[in-house]
């Protein structure tokens, strides 16, 4: 009875429009009503509480790098070293897509802002080039979704830290996933773009090539400052994601003089709207979970899904794929918000490791970024690149089913996630 309530409130709040965080909240006070102990201050503190975190204090710095590096110039001269590279081949312009996706992942880890930047430089140069607006928009959206595997990922600091886990373990995990979900998308360029005659930028020398990886150097190096350093112990999530604000501040302004105070002033504003919306929601999601924890909602769907607790990677993939369909319908960061507190103390129970679950988890939360109808990273490309929703939808279709195929290879063979983790994360 209570899990009914709890889907009750829940799908109702939603479809009557009501934001996500006050969803939840409805939820947690519906849980309240019922249990018989209705309490303000419990709601209030809880609220409170769950944004009170030092880790959780990665996002919005995270955030803020992004927004400065976009406005600072550091994109801009990631995108330019890749087209020096890669743009004189067949589809070149494509693999410039997934190389500038793959670094500028490693930087930012918002996939809004990487599939934004994306879109806004390269989709034109794409339509000259004769490339298919569709086609051109889904790849660049589906490069976009690497953003929150590939550490830094806001995502995985998120999870790391609701499910009380190591963020550098997560981080670390990360890493061979994010790239194969780029590694996938070559292939499937590969075969679109060998049949199609697009039209190939001129090839540069190799003095041009030096040059434009001389000016992209302060921007390659922030990964490796941040992975870096997390690698070694020399600082944690968040104070990694302050170097990244400080570094990109300090590139943006003094490098590549391209941050001024207009532009810094109009990345903070930015970079504090979106953090308020996803710091609101992280706090609502506390006082559901800690109701949702109360009201022994997660022993009660253990006891549903009984007969698979005994068979892990079954379980896994069951949750996979519920996870998949609910994010045709909510955004990323609710749906991980939603399902953590209920999914986590299971896979603990099914003695699942977590942060094998939190990479698939979080890789299928990210693909539902691409799947109508709210699909933010679909709507994001076709707005900035001025094409059809209904395009870009049909244009991502074989890139997301591969990262698909890829996603559930994951699940049934863990240790393509748990080797390098053990590699590049040896336990003391």
């Amino acid at each position: 009875m209570t899990l009914l309530i709890f889907l009750a409130v829940l799908i109702a709040c939603i479809a009557a429009g009501m934001p996500i965080a006050w969803s939840l909240m409805a939820c947690g006070i519906a849980l309240m009503l019922h249990l018989d102990f209705f309490n303000a201050q419990i709601i209030s503190q809880n609220l409170l509480h769950g944004t009170d975190s030092f880790i959780l204090l990665a996002i919005p710095f995270f955030i803020l790098a992004g927004e400065l590096m976009n406005r600072g110039g550091l994109s801009l001269r990631i995108i330019e070293v890749a087209m020096a590279a890669f743009g004189h081949i067949r589809g070149g312009l494509g693999y410039v897509g997934i190389a500038a996706s793959l670094i500028m992942a490693s930087l930012s880890g918002s996939a809004i802002a990487d599939s934004a930047a994306l879109a806004a430089i390269l989709l034109p140069m794409m339509k000259r080039a004769g490339y298919p607006p569709g086609i051109s928009g889904g790849l660049l959206a589906a490069g976009g979704v690497t953003a929150p595997i590939i550490p830094p990922s806001i995502a995985l600091v998120v999870y790391g830290a609701i499910a009380n886990i190591s963020i550098n373990g997560l981080f670390m995990a990360a890493i061979v996933p994010g790239m194969l979900l780029g590694g996938v998308l070559v292939i499937i360029w590969y075969f679109i773009s060998r049949r199609a005659d697009y039209a190939r930028l001129e090839k540069k020398s190799g003095a041009e090539l030096r040059r434009a990886f001389v000016r992209a150097i302060p921007a390659l190096f922030l990964p490796v400052v941040v992975i870096g350093g997390l690698r070694i112990g020399m600082f944690t999530p968040t104070e990694a994601a302050v170097i990244a604000v400080v570094y990109s501040t300090l590139v943006g302004a003094f490098v590549y003089r391209e941050l001024d105070l207009a532009n810094f002033y109009a990345a903070l504003v930015d970079a504090g709207r979106t953090s308020a919306v996803v710091m609101f929601l992280v706090g609502a999601s506390m006082v559901a979970a800690w109701l949702i924890t109360v009201a022994n909602l997660p022993e009660q769907i253990i006891e549903l899904l009984g007969p698979f607790m005994h068979s892990p990677r079954l379980l896994v993939l069951l949750i996979v794929i519920i996870t998949l369909v609910l994010g045709t319908a909510l955004d990323f960061t609710p749906l991980m918000l939603i399902l953590m507190p209920i999914m986590v103390p299971m896979c603990q129970q099914a003695g699942i490791d977590l942060t094998y679950f939190g990479i698939v988890f979080t890789i299928a939360g990210a693909l539902g970024m691409l799947t109508p109808p709210v699909g933010n990273v679909l709507n994001v490309v076709a707005g900035v690149g001025n094409i059809g929703l209904d395009k870009v939808t049909r244009g991502v279709m074989p890139f997301l089913l591969m990262q698909i195929a890829l996603l559930f290879v994951l699940v049934l063979v863990p240790d393509i996630i748990l080797v390098p983790l053990h590699v590049l994360h040896p336990t003391p």
